[in-house]
C-alpha cells in the first residue's frame, strides 16, 4: 500500500520457521503504544504475541526462540526516514534461518505487505493469517517433497491430509491398511481417491509388491477382459502373442480399479466371478491360474442408487465394499489447500526449471475462495499453469486463470473446439458440484467420454 513520503514509518511481516500450534508472533517497533495495540489486536484472535523495542532485543529474542512472522518496524531512534535499520534486521533474520530464505522470497522479502500506521486492523489480520498460512504451507511443501524423494523411489505418494475433515479419512486408512480387506474409496472426481489408494498399499503387508492401476472407466468393453484377464495367442484377430492381465501382475499384491461405476453389466459379471473365486482365465484359454490380490476400487458414483436402477450389480458392491471410504470435496477442507498449493508448486517449478518460490496475498486469497468444481486435480493444474504463465518469483491472482469468464455470443466462433467443450464442462461440473454422473447427462455425453475429456483437458 502507498507510504507517506512524510513520516515513512512502515512494518513489514516475514515469515519464519519451526511453528508451534498457537501461532507465535514477534513485533519490534521502539513506540510502546504501537505494541500494546498489537497485542490488543493479535492475542484476541489466538496468537502468542512477544513484543521487543528495538532491534538488538529483536536479534537476542530470535536467536533463542522460533516465530511463524515477524512483525517489524523499519524506522527506529538511529534512522527514522530511510528504513534501512529495518531492513538490516530483516537481513539478519534471513541468516538466522537456512530455510527462511526461500520462505522470504516468495513474499519478496515482505514488501509486498507493507502497512502503514496507522492500520486497519482487518487488513493487518488478514495479512497475518496469509503469511502464517503461507509460512507454514511452504515448510510442510518442502518437507514433503523430501519426504517424495524418497518414497518416489520405493513406488509411494505422499497423503497430504491435515484438515480436520480428513482425519476420519486417515484413521480409517491407518485402521484397515495392514488387513486384506476389499476396499471402496467413494468421492467426487478429482478428491485423491488413487493417492489414497497408494497409501492403503503402502501401508499394508503387500507393500514389497507391486500395486497396479486399472482405470476400468476408460477401458472400452471389447478389451475389457483381455486388458484385466489377458489373452492367450490367437485368442482373437490382434491377439498375436499371449498377454498377462492386470490381475496377474498384481499377484501377491494390490490391484486397483477407478471408476469401477462405469463398468458395463456385462463385465461386472465377470469381475464378480473372479473376486469370488480367486481364479483369473486368460481370453482364449480354458485353464484357470489362482491369484492373491487385495481389491482397492473407487467411484463417484453413488453405487447404492446405481443399484436401485438396474445398473450395477448389489452382489458386487456388497464385494468391493468391505470397507468404504468417503474422501471429502476440496472445498470441505480448506485447510489444506495452502499446503497443497505450495506442494504443487515447488514440484512444477522443480520440473520446469523456474524461479517461482510463492504466492502473493491476492493469489492464495484467491485459491483459498474459489469452489473448486474439479477438487485436487484441478487445484494441481492451476498451480502447473501458473508456474508457467508467471513472469516473476511469485504467483500473482492473473497467473491462477480461475476468473475465467463466459464468452460472449458474439466470439464464441473465436474459439476453438478445446476451448468451448473445457467452459461447457466447468459450468456443468459447477452446476453439479463436481457429481460427474449428473454433469455428463446434462452434457448428453457417457460418464466415460466425459471422464475422457475431463482427463484431456486437466479439469
Amino acid at each position: 500500500m502507498p507510504i507517506s513520503a512524510k513520516t515513512p514509518e512502515v512494518a513489514n511481516l516475514t515469515p519464519l520457521s519451526k511453528p508451534s500450534n498457537a501461532p507465535r508472533i514477534l513485533a519490534a517497533d521502539d513506540q510502546q503504544h504501537i505494541l500494546e495495540a498489537i497485542e490488543l489486536l493479535l492475542k484476541p484472535q489466538g496468537y502468542k504475541v512477544d513484543v521487543v523495542r528495538s532491534p538488538a532485543l529483536a536479534r537476542e529474542v530470535l536467536t533463542g526462540s522460533a516465530y511463524d512472522a515477524v512483525l517489524i518496524d523499519l524506522n527506529y531512534t538511529r534512522d527514522t526516514t530511510s528504513g534501512r535499520e529495518g531492513l538490516e534486521l530483516l537481513s539478519e533474520i534471513i541468516a538466522l534461518d537456512s530455510t527462511l530464505e526461500l520462505a522470504v522470497e516468495a513474499m519478496r522479502r515482505g514488501a509486498r505487505d507493507f502497512i502503514q500506521k496507522p492500520w486497519e486492523n482487518e487488513r493487518l489480520l488478514s495479512i497475518l493469517r496469509t503469511q502464517v498460512e503461507l509460512h507454514r504451507a511452504l515448510q510442510q511443501a518442502e518437507r514433503l517433497a523430501a519426504e517424495n524423494r524418497l518414497l518416489s523411489a520405493r513406488g509411494r505418494q505422499e497423503f497430504i491430509a491435515t484438515a480436520p475433515s480428513m482425519a476420519p479419512v486417515l484413521e480409517a486408512i491407518t485402521r484397515i491398511a495392514p488387513s486384506d480387506a476389499n476396499v471402496l474409496l467413494t468421492g467426487e472426481h478429482g478428491t485423491g481417491k488413487e493417492v489414497a489408494a497408494h497409501a492403503i498399499h503402502a501401508l499394508s503387508l503387500r507393500a514389497a509388491c507391486p500395486l497396479i492401476a486399472v482405470n476400468t472407466g476408460g477401458l472400452a468393453e471389447g478389451v475389457f477382459e483381455s486388458e484385466l484377464f489377458g489373452h492367450v495367442k490367437g485368442a482373437f484377430t490382434d491377439a498375436r502373442s499371449d498377454r498377462i492381465g492386470r490381475f496377474e501382475l498384481a499377484d501377491g499384491g494390490t490391484i486397483f480399479l477407478d471408476e469401477i461405476g462405469n463398468v458395463p453389466l456385462r463385465q461386472q459379471a465377470k469381475l464378480l466371478r473372479v473376486i469370488e473365486s480367486g481364479e483369473i482365465e486368460r481370453v482364449g484359454s480354458s485353464r484357470s491360474k489362482k491369484i492373491d490380490v487385495r481389491l482397492v476400487s473407487a467411484t463417484n458414483a453413488n453405487l447404492p442408487a446405481a443399484c436401485r436402477a438396474g445398473q450395477f450389480r448389489e452382489d458386487l458392491l456388497f464385494r468391493l465394499n468391505t470397507v468404504e471410504i468417503h474422501l471429502p470435496a476440496l472445498r470441505e477442507r480448506r485447510e489444506d489447500i495452502p499446503v497443497l498449493a505450495m506442494h504443487f508448486l515447488l514440484h512444477y517449478a522443480s520440473r520446469y526449471s523456474r524461479e517461482v518460490q510463492g504466492l502473493d496475498h491476492s493469489a492464495m486469497q484467491s485459491l483459498l475462495q474459489y469452489s473448486w468444481p474439479g477438487n485436487i486435480r484441478e487445484l494441481e493444474h492451476t498451480l502447473e499453469r501458473a508456474v508457467l504463465m508467471c513472469r516473476s518469483n511469485q504467483i500473482q491472482t492473473a497467473d491462477l486463470g480461475l476468473g475465467m469468464q463466459r464468452p460472449q455470443a458474439q466470439n464464441l466462433e473465436e474459439l476453438s473446439l478445446e476451448a468451448v467443450e473445457t467452459i461447457l464442462i466447468r459450468k456443468a461440473l459447477q452446476r453439479f458440484q463436481g457429481n460427474v454422473s449428473q454433469a455428463a447427462e446434462a452434457l448428453g455425453l457417457s460418464r466415460g467420454a466425459l471422464y475422457r475429456r475431463m482427463e484431456k483437458y486437466g479439469l
